[in-house]
C-alpha cells in the first residue's frame, strides 16, 4: 500500500495578515513541523503545493527528504487538486500545513482507516457550548473536522474531478468525499492538533512547542593570598582570594557554563579564553552578560538559575542574595528564578583544607 501525503502550503494567510507557515517554532518553521510530523508518521512520499511565500522553505524540505513540490491554485480545492494529478499511490493522505502539532497517532490512524473504509478524517466531537443566531445548537453527534484527512485515491480523485465538473468548492475535502460517496469515516483527531490561524493563535503554539534545556556548569579556582575573593559579583573580606586570569569568581563561570551548556554554545574558556588580555582581571558578572546576550539572540529565555558554592572558609551566607541579585541583573531576570547556596565541606578534600573554591550550577532555558 503506497501512501502519498499532500501538505499545502499554498494558502494566502489573509486572517494571520503573514505567511503562517515559515514561522519559526522552538527552531523550527511551521511547515517544517508538519513536514517532518508526516515523515515521522511513515508517509515518506509527499507533495508540497507551494506559493511563492513558502517556495523557497518547501524546496530545502525537498532537497533534505526527498520531497516535491507543485504549485499552489487560487483555492485550497485547486492546489489539493494539482496535488492529486501529480500522485500515483493508493492512499492520499491530504494535511494543512499550518497543522504543525499533529501526532503521528493521528497521523497512523488516519490512514488505517482510509485502508479499511475508504476515508478517515481526523475530527473531534464538539466540546463547547454552540449558539446559532441566538438558538442553542445541539452539540450531540456534532464532529469537528481537522486534517489529515485520508482517502483511497481512487475515490477522492473521482470526487475532485466530480466537482470540477460541477464547478463546486468546498473548504475540506471530507464535503467533496461526502457529495459522492454519502458518507465518511472519521478517524482519531486531537485537541492538540490545532490549526495556527491568527495572531492570537502564536502565543499558544509558541508554549507548545517550546523547547527547555538544561545545562551544567563547574569551576575550581586555587586559593592564595595576595587577591581579592570575589564570588558572585560581591567582594568579601577575607585572607586569601582565587587565582584565575579573570577576577576568578567561581560561582559566576560557574553559571556561565551551565548557561551555554543549556544552549549548546560551548564553554567559558572557549568564549573567553585566559590567553586574551582583553579579559585581563575582567568583572565576570560582564562575562555573564555577554553569555546571556549570546544565549538570548539564539531564541531562548531563562527558566532557572541554581548554583552551590563549596567552601571551608569565609562564611558565605551574609552575602548570597547579594550574589543572587547580580547575577539576576546581568541576565536581566527576577532574581526569584536565581538560587545560589553555599556548603562547607567540613575540612574534608582540596576544599576543606583551604586549597581551593568550588562552584557548581544548572541553569534551564526555553526557546
Amino acid at each position: 500500500m503506497k501512501v502519498t501525503g499532500i501538505l499545502l502550503a499554498a494558502g494566502a494567510s489573509r486572517r494571520m495578515g503573514r505567511d503562517k507557515l515559515i514561522i519559526s517554532l522552538g527552531g523550527r518553521t511551521v511547515l517544517r513541523r508538519s513536514a517532518e510530523a508526516l515523515l515521522n508518521g511513515g508517509v515518506t512520499d509527499i507533495i508540497i503545493a507551494v506559493s511563492d511565500a513558502t517556495r523557497q522553505e518547501a524546496e530545502a524540505l525537498c532537497a533534505q527528504y526527498g520531497l516535491r513540490t507543485v504549485n499552489g491554485g487560487e483555492t485550497r480545492g485547486d492546489s489539493v487538486y494539482n496535488a492529486l494529478k501529480a500522485a500515483d499511490c493508493d492512499i492520499a493522505l491530504i494535511h494543512d500545513g499550518a497543522r504543525c502539532l499533529v501526532s503521528e497517532e493521528i497521523i497512523r490512524d488516519s490512514i488505517r482507516c482510509a485502508a479499511k473504509f475508504g476515508s478517515g478524517v481526523a475530527a473531534i466531537p464538539a466540546r463547547d457550548t454552540m449558539w446559532r443566531e441566538g438558538e442553542l445548537v445541539d452539540r450531540n453527534g456534532v464532529m469537528l473536522a481537522q486534517t489529515p484527512q485520508s482517502f483511497k485515491y481512487d475515490r477522492i480523485m473521482k470526487a475532485y474531478r466530480q466537482a470540477k465538473d460541477d464547478g463546486v468548492q468546498a473548504t475540506d475535502d471530507c464535503a467533496l468525499y461526502k457529495r459522492l460517496y454519502g458518507s465518511v469515516h472519521y478517524s482519531l483527531g486531537g485537541v492538540i492538533n490545532q490549526k495556527l490561524t491568527t495572531e492570537e493563535d502564536i502565543e499558544l503554539f509558541q508554549k507548545l512547542t517550546a523547547r527547555e534545556r538544561i545545562g551544567y556548569g563547574e569551576d575550581t579556582h586555587r586559593l592564595v593570598e595576595g587577591r581579592r575573593l570575589v564570588i558572585g559579583g560581591v567582594e568579601i573580606p577575607y585572607r586569601l582570594g582565587l587565582m584565575g586570569h579573570s577576577d576568578a569568581d567561581v560561582l559566576i563561570h560557574a553559571v556561565i557554563d551551565a548557561l551555554l551548556g543549556a544552549a549548546a554554545m560551548g564553554d567559558i574558556g572557549r568564549l573567553f579564553p585566559d590567553s586574551s588580555p582583553e579579559y585581563k582581571d575582567m568583572d565576570s558578572l560582564i562575562l555573564l552578560k555577554r553569555a546571556w546576550q549570546m544565549v538570548r539572540g539564539a531564541g531562548y529565555e531563562i527558566c532557572s538559575v541554581d548554583a552551590t558554592v563549596i567552601a571551608q572558609e569565609p562564611k558565605l551566607a551574609p552575602y548570597i542574595n547579594n550574589m543572587r541579585r547580580n547575577i539576576a541583573d546581568a541576565m536581566g531576570c527576577d532574581a526569584g528564578i536565581v538560587s545560589a547556596k553555599a556548603t562547607t565541606p567540613e575540612h574534608i578534600g582540596p576544599e576543606g583544607n583551604l586549597e581551593c573554591i568550588t562552584a557548581r550550577s544548572v541553569c534551564m532555558i526555553r526557546g
